[in-house]
Formats: C-alpha cells, sequence, structure tokens
C-alpha cells in the first residue's frame, strides 16, 4: 500500500495579483484537488496551503472561498511553526530577502518568486544561507514551463537550427496610467523606491529564458526608458513614475558549444500589442527560424525558406506568415506554473537540489543591475561568474 507525505506549504504574499491566481488557484489548489501528485515509488505527495498575508478580512476571505482550512497574519509565526515544511513568498521585492532568510535560517524549504532580492550582493547571500542549511531552494522559472518555450527548447535540442544566429524578443503591452482607466498593473512597479521598474522586474525573466533556450549572457547594452512620467495609485491619487517603464537590451550569449549569439529583446509597459502573443521569440539560425509564444510555436525549415526579392515599389503579395508550420506539443502541457510547482515538491521530497535554484536567481539580479549600470554609462558591459 503506497504511503501520502503531506507538506505543509506557508504561502505569503497571496493576496497578491501572481500569488493568487498563478500560485494559489491555479498551482496550489489543483494539486490539492487532484489528490496531490505520485513519486515513481508510489509514494504520494500531498500539500496543505497555510494562506499568509498582513490583510485579515481578505486572507480569511480566500481561505473560506477556497476551503483553506488554516490562514494567519503572523508570518515571522508561521516559519517558526515546527509543522510547516515549506515557506512559499510571493510579496514585494523590497520585502522578500528578510523573509527568505528567515525561512530558510528556521530550516524550512523556499519556493520564491523573483526577483529574490534588489541587489546582487543579497541575492547570493541567500544562495549561501540554502546551501549551508542544507535545504531544498527553488525560484519560480515559469516561462520555460510554457508551451511556447517548451516546443522551442525541443527544437534547439533536436538540433533544428543549425549553427544558432540569434535571438529576437518581444514583450509588453500599454499598461493604463490609472487616470481615466484603472492600470493593470499595482503602483508600486512605478516607483523605483518601492522596488519597481521593467529592468528589475524583468530582466531576471530573460536571464533565465536565455540561459534555459540558448546559453550563457555574456555582456549587455541596455537603454532603459521612463515613457510616461505621471501615473495614478489604486486609489486615483497622481504620483511620479521614478521607475524605468521599458527596457530595451542586446546581449552576447554562448551555447554550450561555444558558439556566439546575439539576443535582443524589447520591454515596454508603454507599447501597444501587433503581435500573436504578449511575449514572442524569434531564434534565427543556418538551417531553421522558429517564433515561439506563451503557448504557440511556427517554424521555418531552410528547405522551405522562400526566396523574397525587395521591391518597394510593386505591394507584397505573398502572406509571411502562411508560410510557417506549427510546432505540435505531441503531449499534454500543463499550466508552466503548477508544472514547476510538482517538480519542486518531487524534489523537496527526494532531497534533490532543485535545477532552478538561488544561485541562478543571482545571476538574474546581476543582469538587472549591470542592465541599469551599461543604461546609466551608455556603454556594453562585460558579465563575470557569479559564484558562492
Amino acid at each position: 500500500m503506497s504511503k501520502t507525505r503531506v507538506l505543509r506549504i506557508a504561502m505569503n504574499g497571496i493576496t497578491g495579483r501572481m500569488g493568487y491566481r498563478q500560485h494559489l488557484l491555479r498551482s496550489v489548489l489543483p494539486i490539492r484537488d487532484q489528490g496531490g501528485i505520485t513519486l515513481s515509488d508510489g509514494t504520494k505527495i500531498q500539500v496543505e496551503p497555510i494562506l499568509v498575508g498582513r490583510n485579515e478580512e481578505k486572507i480569511r476571505e480566500l481561505a473560506r472561498l477556497h476551503k483553506v482550512e488554516h490562514w494567519t497574519t503572523d508570518l515571522d509565526g508561521i516559519i517558526n511553526d515546527p509543522t510547516v515544511d515549506i515557506v512559499f513568498d510571493a510579496s514585494m521585492t523590497s520585502l522578500r530577502p528578510e523573509t527568505l532568510k528567515k525561512a530558510m535560517n528556521a530550516g524550512k524549504h523556499i519556493y520564491t518568486e523573483k526577483p529574490t532580492a534588489e541587489t546582487l550582493e543579497e541575492a547570493v547571500e541567500l544562495a549561501r544561507i540554502a546551501a549551508a542549511q542544507g535545504v531544498t531552494a527553488g525560484v519560480v522559472h515559469d516561462k520555460l514551463y510554457l508551451p511556447g518555450l517548451v516546443k522551442l527548447r525541443r527544437l534547439v535540442d533536436e538540433g533544428f537550427f543549425g549553427r544558432i544566429l540569434s535571438l529576437r524578443g518581444e514583450f509588453g503591452y500599454w499598461v493604463f496610467e490609472g487616470e481615466h482607466q484603472s492600470a493593470q498593473r499595482p503602483s508600486w512597479n512605478y516607483r523605483k523606491e518601492d522596488g519597481g521598474g521593467m529592468t528589475t522586474d524583468m530582466f531576471c525573466h530573460w536571464n533565465y529564458v536565455l540561459e534555459g533556450i540558448i546559453g550563457k549572457v555574456k555582456s549587455v547594452s541596455a537603454k532603459t526608458a521612463t515613457h510616461i512620467p505621471t501615473r495614478w495609485d489604486e486609489a486615483g491619487r497622481e504620483y511620479a513614475a521614478t521607475a524605468d517603464d521599458a527596457a530595451y537590451g542586446i546581449f552576447e550569449l554562448e551555447t554550450p558549444a561555444g558558439d556566439q549569439v546575439v539576443g535582443q529583446i524589447n520591454s515596454s509597459w508603454a507599447v501597444r500589442v501587433y503581435r500573436d502573443e504578449l511575449v514572442e521569440f524569434q531564434v534565427d539560425g543556418t538551417h531553421g527560424s522558429a517564433v515561439a509564444g506563451l503557448n504557440k510555436c511556427v517554424a521555418q525549415q531552410r528547405a522551405h525558406t522562400p526566396k523574397p526579392v525587395w521591391n518597394p515599389d510593386l505591394p507584397v503579395t505573398e502572406s509571411f506568415r502562411d508560410q510557417w508550420q506549427d510546432v505540435p506539443a505531441n503531449a499534454e502541457l500543463d499550466n508552466g506554473f503548477k508544472l514547476q510547482w510538482e517538480e519542486f515538491l518531487r524534489d523537496v521530497v527526494s532531497g534533490r537540489e532543485h535545477r532552478f535554484g538561488l544561485l541562478s536567481a543571482a545571476r538574474g539580479v546581476q543582469l538587472a543591475e549591470i542592465g541599469l549600470q551599461s543604461s546609466a554609462e551608455r556603454r556594453t558591459i562585460d558579465i563575470p561568474e557569479v559564484q558562492l
């Protein structure tokens, strides 16, 4: 008869958009409701979420709504509760390092959103604590689990591209200022003093995407901008947007085979979408190209590549989009956040190191730091190795 192990998970910052929608609603609760996950030896892992937040009314209501038995506003108390196995954090970046330090020093496994810290020094310190305490530490790398990027990575692994030449990414959408229409993102995202900023927010994502698809980031040349200098907060108050709302980066990459690849990613909260998905990456190689979004991936082989001729005097008669083929999933791909949660939980039970840990997160913080430095100094900066 198979045994069941219940992991109690303190989920901090669960009233926020990401913490609630992706981690509670689409990951942990579905894992609970499906009866947990089963390991190869037949052991079943079930989860018991504990909702943690500062607003008692919101936390109590979420617990009632989703039939979660335990909730608390006492973060320190739940961290030190000996029955708690894992502490998850999706709170503000400025508060995160202290929470993670306390949790790991209390012997808890941790799973966390990113950035893990506001500075590289602090991010590396977190990785050192995890190593010293011997806990399993995981950092959300959700985009690598998305169907579109899973397909893109498969093309890389199968050698579809030949020698990879370049990667281009477009990300973002128009975030309303909050004056006439409410903003889709919290106001602190646009205040530097509260840890906001496009570079801080997204370069940590781009680092693991570039590492996961192409290879190491060797240098960066970035330009940041605050396109919308005035916004309105959740209470309708006007405020100065002190953080960058757009970042334009050029990255020098190196594949595991030693090939040099040029990466370019534009990120903006002040752009209107004219693409199939809110984020898209195009990889070009000598033998083929592919474009991947959140879900879809299309590809074009060398043998199927048309031979257009530049002629501005005549209208285009061919549909370039129709010349690409869909890349099939060939498997059932679940929600990316949920898939990584399940992988992390397996690692906790087996005592393995999670493949996306705090050192990986530190490299993302480093890329954001150097990106901001590159923009301020108007130069390309090489990226040194991050070490414990």
